[in-house]
């Protein structure tokens, strides 16, 4: 059987598999961007693919705090607009 990577939500706390999750990533160069593969250089950090965890890692600034760095609005945007269509 097959080992099934499991990572933690930074806005729920709760650990998923890994495909149940989106990568937001900060770039070497200070720049923050999604990463659907999942393997972009950089420091990641996982938001479960749902409306409910993205209202929470905005209101807790989750992903801010995980990142170490402001997260633009644009980002927010986008992943607002690919948990609509799931």
């Amino acid at each position: 059987m097959k080992k099934i990577p499991m990572r933690k939500c930074v806005a729920t706390q709760d650990r998923y598999p890994k495909k149940e999750l989106i990568r937001i990533v900060k770039t070497p160069e200070q720049t923050v961007c999604l990463d659907p593969s999942g393997k972009m250089n950089g420091r990641g950090a996982y938001l479960k693919k749902s409306s409910e965890a993205l209202e929470i890692a905005i209101k807790r600034k989750a992903l801010a705090r995980a990142l170490d760095i402001d997260i633009p609005q644009s980002i927010y945007d986008e992943l607002k607009v690919m948990f609509e269509h799931e």
